[in-house]
């Protein structure tokens, strides 16, 4: 969209740019601009009231459990849920030939460690280690998905578990995940990762797959199924006995995986497995790809990851101090053996806890190893805990640069998403190419969830004080709407003001662009302007410059909402408060829209579904549109504002003619 220009006087706009890049030194911003006590902010903060939405979808999820008494209930429970977790991660990729090849082989006594490296994707490649010990026949495989390690599939833990299946005699294959290892999708100058941590790039990753209607577990998931089809291939291996593990992130991966691919014959999720009850009411979400859109809303919880492959052999592997609840963990496993039993097999499904931390324990592992030795090699003997020496990252390196980005034609997430957002963007020309105005803003309402005027109340006014200033006043006032909701705001009143009004939102909040209203006010105009959902006094302590409110967002996602829903409605209580704060319904006040940053995207969505509020709409400093910033492996702060699959429906300059006589280039 890049800088528009309202249609009020031009002198005005002219004064508004350019105050913004040299604000007047007599304003400083002050805690007197506060316009709720602690208590109010506290309880109108976005996440706690998610956390209560969610309890309550938690609670339906639970009763609607409860009622499963017969193999019948389980098979309705099981298939409702499997089609459902498969709608919302997407159309998988196509599995295409895998072009794997060996790039060196490491003997070691009793077995051989292959680099090797596979197609994920055409031009998308998976590096990984299998571990194949010296036997006749094909053996068993387990697979070990990695946690969040920089490290990857070198990383000591997960060469550990490695070295267990190849001493009980079994095969294993540890790879690398996207953004980690040899897989970093962000590079910088010295084509080193950009990022320390992994899951900056898992969420970075995230953004531009939810544009698209995937979700960073749809890229994850889909490596991992490719990672089967690669041991499968391999004629040492049994593709009849397969297992999965995985801590951690990793353990995520082994709970989608188990769950949704039948080759997968015994599993063993360790540090993930939990309820999401005790999730939400301790650390709340976590990483881009362990939040599936819509999933709590739905009643899919993390006991369903089991019960999806009930009865096939499962252990959750936890312990006592993990970060993952441990009683969710324990209520998991309840459910589990609950329903392992209405099948006939209890004995298919066990959990073993260690003392510890987030982390698989000596303990745990060799009762991991002993679980894919009983079920996989049906040999039911005690498994010691043993001492493994690892290697270094560098001996067990499969690229010669060591990131699969420096291989010629290797193609990014991000360019796979970029890819995917130009064919939407074809499929949307086509399929559209007759929808009218209003269609396109009910399809906005649908997806956003919004109510139309009629079905929303006026919101209620509270003065909250008037603070003078050299030439005009502020008062501080708290708009309080139909939902219980409390929006703070601020009004900046010349001493005579115009009949029209602004209405002004920024990134910041409500005093961040005090310099361009400033100017306003010396226009002659009165401004008003708010926080919007996570924004200045309704921010949340967690918020990050890079990611915003990751948790709010990530918890509205799995409640299938979106943070920019919450904030469009804010600004349509907003703008209605300024059109007719002590006017006649019939002579509504002209209120010019101005919105700063991502808060612009927001501010086009509402000045789209209810274009007759707004006399002119300026968005400054905004995204050109989400087709772009689906393939930008630089998002930054641009989390809060996507919404899931959106465009398969619409892009942002879609809503330009819905709104074309109020904006000027």
């Amino acid at each position: 969209m890049g800088s528009r220009v309202s249609t009020a006087a031009a002198v005005c706009v002219i004064v508004l740019a350019a105050l913004v890049s040299s604000p007047p030194a007599a304003f400083a911003v002050t805690e007197e601009l506060d316009c709720l006590t602690p208590h109010e902010a506290a309880a109108v903060l976005l996440y706690p009231r998610l956390q209560q939405q969610a309890r309550l979808a938690c609670d339906q999820r639970d009763a609607q459990y409860a009622q499963l008494s017969t193999a019948a209930d389980v098979q309705q429970w099981v298939e409702t849920r499997r089609r459902y977790l498969a709608e919302q991660l997407g159309p998988m990729p196509a599995r295409t030939p895998l072009n794997a090849r060996t790039v060196r082989t490491i003997q070691a006594e009793g077995f051989r460690i292959e680099c090797v490296i596979f197609d994920s994707q055409p031009g998308h490649r998976i590096t990984a280690n299998l571990y194949l010990p010296a036997a006749s026949g094909p053996v068993p495989a387990v697979v070990v998905s990695s946690g969040h390690s920089r490290t990857a599939k070198t990383a000591d833990y997960n060469q550990r578990f490695a070295l267990q299946m190849v001493r009980l005699g079994m095969a294993a294959l540890c790879f690398d995940p996207l953004g980690q290892g040899e897989r970093s999708q962000i590079l910088n100058a010295e084509h080193e990762p950009e990022h320390s941590g992994t899951t900056t790039e898992h969420f970075l990753m995230g953004v531009g797959s939810i544009l698209v209607g995937r979700n960073m577990a749809t890229y994850r998931l889909h490596d991992a199924m490719r990672a089967v089809d690669y041991v499968c291939s391999r004629p040492e291996i049994d593709p009849q006995r397969i297992g999965f593990t995985g801590c951690s992130g990793g353990g995520t991966m082994t709970s989608y995986v188990m769950a949704l691919d039948s080759r997968i014959a015994c599993a063993a999720p360790a540090c993930y497995i939990t309820t999401f009850r005790r999730l939400i009411d301790t650390i709340g979400p976590q990483d881009a790809e362990q939040n599936i859109f819509g999933q709590v809303a739905a009643g899919l919880d993390h006991p369903d990851y089991l019960l999806l492959r009930a009865p096939r052999p499962t252990l959750i592997s936890s312990t006592t101090q993990d970060f993952f609840d441990i009683d969710g963990s324990w209520q998991a496993f309840r459910q589990a053996k609950r329903v392992w039993g209405i099948l006939g097999h209890p004995e298919r499904v066990d959990l073993v806890e260690m003392a510890g931390t987030h982390g698989v324990q000596p303990q745990n592992l060799a009762t991991i190893g002993h679980w894919f030795q009983r079920w996989l090699k049906h040999r039911d003997e005690p498994v010691s805990i043993e001492q493994f020496t690892v290697r270094t990252e560098q001996e067990l390196r499969c690229t010669e640069h060591g990131q699969v980005l420096l291989l010629d034609g290797e193609k990014s997430v991000f360019d796979l998403n970029a890819e995917l957002a130009g064919q939407l963007l074809r499929e949307r020309a086509e399929k559209f190419a007759d929808r009218t105005p209003a269609q396109l803003q009910q399809t906005i309402r649908n997806v956003l969830q919004i109510r139309t005027a009629s079905e929303r109340q006026p919101p209620v006014m509270e003065d909250r004080g008037r603070i003078h200033r050299p030439d005009y006043h502020i008062d501080r006032l708290v708009l309080k709407t139909d939902e219980g909701h409390l929006i703070p705001g601020l009004t900046w009143h010349p001493r005579v003001p115009s009949d029209e009004a602004y209405l002004y939102l920024h990134d910041g909040g409500k005093t961040a662009a005090a310099a361009a209203i400033e100017a306003l006010v010396d226009q002659g105009f009165a401004v008003v302007s708010v926080d919007l959902r996570n924004q200045g006094e309704l921010q949340a302590e967690e918020s990050s410059p890079l990611l915003t409110d990751w948790k709010s967002y990530y918890l509205a996602y799995l409640l299938g909402q979106s943070i920019l829903s919450y904030r469009v409605e804010d600004i349509l209580n907003s703008a209605y408060f300024v059109a007719f704060y002590q006017k006649p319904r019939e002579q509504p006040r002209k209120v010019h829209l101005v919105a700063e940053g991502q808060t612009a995207i927001a501010a086009l969505h509402a000045a789209a579904l209810q274009p007759e509020l707004f006399a002119s709409v300026t968005l400054k400093n905004a995204p050109a549109d989400w087709t772009t910033t689906a393939g930008s492996p630089n998002p930054v702060g641009q989390l809060d504002d996507t919404i899931h699959g959106v465009l398969k429906s619409w892009d942002l300059p879609d809503l330009e003619p819905l709104i074309s006589g109020l904006i000027r280039r």
